[in-house]
């Protein structure tokens, strides 16, 4: 994985996926459909414990009172991913009618256009539902900072290091065997060219919101700061290719807190505002994912709206405050909403996590190129030297 990067296999899965599905005969195609059922399953189980891994020690680590500074810098992350997942979701709510029309009518409308069973299930059961795993994850995150419970916090930290290691060492390599299995057997029952061109269309859609979404907040933050929004954007932009590249924030924080100087913010404040962005700070992310989630429901026929997706999306920024800086980490934390709020099933959530993943690189160069302009707002604001 490592070696070829996780954006080439996904690619590669797909292509695969596609030419097994024309070619293959329907017994190793179910074959591969049992994979599916056993990691989707398996995803199902690990998933509130993801939760529980990433968000409690998320939240406690947040709520120590390290100061007004910290308050304030989390505060705008948040607003800032809700107001990224909000451009999102009028924005679908808008195009998506016009450019996926009849979208699913073409995937699953044909009977004969049927996915082939596995060969066998197991069952994995979580050891909870998903609310009470968040549930949990809140009141142990917030009761750790309030009672400062080092025992437990250092339980929950090494926990969330195993969590870590499943998703890096099981999950994350086993996806494009996922993704390919996926993609043959959509292809066998005549789905993948209806998918195919939702990928396209709402890839480009993304892509588009990632930049309007960074002018949006270096327009406030040049105007709160009396600087020309498109001089910062060109201040940052080694930062944006520098994530392009790396595909990681955290790899581009020497970049991105270079260039944050460099627009004229204060150095205790970029010091201590930089590499806490690049944790919490998402709002690439959440474009991505808002986009991606309306998409997958349209093409299951499944309604969105206002009143389903603004819990979503409001819950979504405080996951993504506690996402973890793993590869798909955010996408990963974000199953479990999707799951609850939204009843997406094991097929629904692996062409989340394959949409979410074929874009990665962007999202993280938006991440972390708007960081600068939290950073510079935070900078404003703050009144102490």
């Amino acid at each position: 994985m490592k070696r070829f990067g996780l954006l080439p296999q996904i690619i590669l899965a797909i292509a695969v996926g596609i030419i097994t599905g024309t070619l293959a005969p329907e017994w190793l195609i179910r074959v591969f459909a049992t994979f599916n059922s056993l990691f989707g399953n398996f995803l199902g189980f690990v998933i509130p414990l993801i939760i529980i891994g990433f968000i409690a020690p998320g939240i406690s680590a947040l709520g120590k009172g390290a100061g007004k500074l910290l308050g304030m810098t989390t505060a705008i992350a948040y607003f800032s991913a809700v107001g990224a997942g909000l451009l999102a979701f009028f924005t679908a709510k808008t195009i998506y009618p016009i450019i996926l029309a009849n979208q699913a009518s073409e995937a699953f409308d044909d009977p004969s256009k049927a996915l082939l069973e596995t060969y066998f299930i197991v069952e994995m059961p979580p050891i909870m539902d998903i609310m009470t795993a968040l549930v949990i994850a809140f009141l142990l995150g917030i009761g750790i900072a309030a009672v400062k419970a080092q025992t437990l916090e250092n339980a929950l930290n090494e926990f969330r290091s195993i969590i870590e290691l499943v998703i890096a060492k099981v999950i994350i390599p086993l996806l494009p065997i996922h993704i390919f299995g996926i993609f043959a057997n959509m292809t066998q029952g005549g789905q993948v060219s209806a998918i195919m061109s939702v990928f396209a269309k709402v890839f480009m859609m993304i892509i588009i919101l990632h930049i309007i979404y960074l002018f949006v907040q270096y327009s406030i933050a040049g105007s709160l700061r009396k600087q020309n929004p498109f001089k910062m954007v060109k201040t940052m932009a080694p930062a944006y290719f520098t994530a392009l590249g790396t595909q990681s924030s955290a790899a581009t924080i020497p970049v991105t807190l270079e260039r944050s100087k460099q627009l004229g913010v204060k150095e205790r404040i970029a010091d201590f505002s930089v590499p806490l962005l690049a944790t919490i700070h998402l709002s690439g992310s959440t474009i991505t994912l808002v986009s991606c989630t309306m998409a997958v429901m349209l093409i299951h026929d499944q309604m969105y709206t206002l009143e389903n997706m603004l819990p979503y999306i409001l819950m979504l920024g405080i996951t993504m405050v506690a996402a973890p800086g793993v590869p798909g980490g955010a996408v990963m934390a974000a199953t479990g909403l999707m799951g609850t709020m939204l009843g997406f099933d094991a097929t629904m959530i692996s062409l989340m996590i394959a949409l979410y993943l074929a874009q990665d690189s962007f999202g993280t160069a938006c991440n972390v190129t708007g960081d600068g302009a939290i950073t510079a707002i935070v900078d404003k604001f703050n009144k102490t030297e």
